[in-house]
């Protein structure tokens, strides 16, 4: 395939089977990714830090056969210019918007619109060029230039960024006739944070505690992606009861995810009673996690080197029977959901997304698959133990509220069976292990597939066991702008069903 000319130019990249980095001029980065879209690859992530040189490097991510390609090209800070790629990843769009604003190097794709800055420091300030923070000013709206729908009967509503509840700011400004949607578009980025200058300032042997806080309902995923970074750059390998005990906790996470989203698709859908059965299994879930792992969400469960602490043979026994509960139960919610009138009324043919869009725009993770994008990483990029473990990938063509519920439920019951299995298999010996700083300049990146979806972390090492460079991605990244499409046709009272059927995050990272 296309791709595989240039893995065969690369070099390794410490962190993750099959990873390597090309670095490359502006010609043959267009050519590469025109090569890398034709080959049905998919883009991770597109970021900027400083060049070891001086100026800039702007570094994109592809998952493609046969690993993970990560393509550098430098820009001087006399040019701050660079090809853009969204004519071939349209996901791009919103990530090179990010660069501008954070790094201060425009694409030529030619969408300047702030999307994380709102006016909230000046201009010139560039957070990842390092000088010190400005003091902050008054609240300022920047004049945001939203695409306007004109026609008879055509008007708009504006929701948000402030919303009822207590969920993230985010704006959805819908042109609508009647409440037919014509187009939604988002404005997100409210809570930029600082996160990628925040690991600066850290140790790298303290960057997995700010990994885990960068998307709180996944912080096993980004922990677990940092550690592995960082443990790639570092040279080190975890013990294999290490592996398998992360990856115990990343389906325990991600169970938990399910049943949470599933109670509440449920009350979405005017169905109390399915978020209280959800709810209430879930709530088995957590305590029987505190039992286990010392935590109900596990933040500072994974940690360089491997976990945090060891899990006993009986508070394992503990957990796999809630497991097991909770797979019996869910069966029946399961028969009760596909049954309920009114909830087959919501959910089927709400909010299509067809594959060909689908692919065309990238949806990565659990919407991906709904929409016949059937990727996971526990599969085709498989880390250890993963790759002993034979996980059965979910998926549907429907693309429609009524599949991503149903890939729900499949996974749900795949991690049940995956987290007995682990726990049967759990292998014995040390759960942890030291990890020494990794080299000045040395580069490591994790990649895990979390309930969302792919989840990247990009580290290179600093002097004095520092971090010069952190960049965590996540997959909300690639899905808001697709979330725009789902809703096209639908009425507006269906918008919060659709939104909740992809659970996106406002914040993580940094949206």
């Amino acid at each position: 395939m296309a791709s595989r000319r240039w893995f065969t130019q690369a070099t390794r990249l410490a962190g993750i089977p099959g990873a390597c980095e090309l670095s490359v001029t502006g010609e043959s980065w267009r050519q590469a990714v025109r090569d890398l879209a034709a080959g049905a690859s998919r883009l991770l992530s597109i970021w900027a830090e400083d060049a070891p040189g001086g100026g800039q490097q702007v570094r994109v991510a592809f998952a493609a056969d046969p690993g993970v390609l990560v393509l550098a090209l430098d820009v001087p800070d006399s040019s701050r210019e660079y090809p853009g790629i969204e004519e071939f990843f349209p996901a791009a769009n919103r990530m090179q918007r990010a660069i501008r604003d954070l790094n201060g190097l425009r694409s030529t794709d030619g969408d300047d619109r702030p999307w994380l800055r709102h006016a909230s420091w000046p201009a010139g300030f560039l957070p990842l060029r390092g000088g010190p923070v400005p003091a902050p000013g008054p609240p300022m709206a920047d004049d945001y230039a939203f695409v306007r729908v004109e026609g008879d009967g055509v008007h708009e509503i504006a929701v948000g960024p402030v919303h009822a509840g207590i969920i993230e700011p985010g704006h959805f400004r819908f042109s609508v006739v009647g409440e037919k949607v014509l187009r939604l578009e988002e404005r997100l980025g409210y809570v930029h944070k600082g996160i990628e200058r925040r690991f600066g300032q850290l140790q790298q042997g303290e960057g997995h505690r700010l990994a885990a806080r960068v998307c709180g309902d996944s912080a096993v995923a980004f922990s677990w992606a940092y550690c592995q970074a960082l443990e790639g750059a570092a040279g080190v390998a975890v013990s294999p009861r290490a592996a398998w005990l992360r990856a115990l906790a990343l389906e325990a996470e991600r169970i938990a995810n399910h049943l949470g989203d599933l109670g509440a698709l449920g009350n979405d859908a005017g169905f109390a009673f399915g978020l209280a059965q959800f709810s209430r299994l879930k709530e088995q879930l957590l305590r029987a996690m505190a039992v286990a792992f010392g935590q109900r969400y596990l933040f500072d469960f994974i940690v360089p080197g491997g976990t945090a602490v060891d899990i006993a043979g009986a508070s394992l026994d503990s957990l796999t029977e809630v497991v097991n509960v909770i797979a019996r139960q869910s069966h029946t919610l399961r028969e009760i959901y596909d049954e309920h009138a009114g909830v087959r009324d919501r959910f089927v043919g709400t909010g299509i997304v067809a594959p060909e869009l689908a692919a065309r725009l990238g949806l990565a993770g659990l919407a991906g698959r709904a929409s016949g994008q059937r990727y996971d990483l526990r599969v085709d990029l498989p880390c250890a133990p993963y790759d002993r473990l034979e996980t059965r990938k979910a998926g549907s063509a429907g693309g429609d509220v009524a599949a991503r519920v149903a890939v729900r439920f499949d996974e749900l019951f795949e991690s049940c069976r995956l987290l007995r299995e682990i726990g049967r298999q759990l292998p014995n010996g040390p759960y942890t292990c030291e990890v020494a700083p990794a080299p000045e300049g040395s580069r490591g990146l994790g990649l895990i597939e979390g309930w969302r979806g792919p989840v990247l972390v990009a580290l290179t090492a600093g002097a004095g066991g520092g971090i010069a460079r952190c960049h965590p991605h996540d997959p909300s990244w690639h899905n808001w702008p697709v979330l725009e499409h789902a809703i096209i046709g639908n009425i507006v009272p269906d918008f919060p069903l659709i939104n909740k059927s992809f659970n996106l995050s406002y914040s993580g990272h940094d949206l």
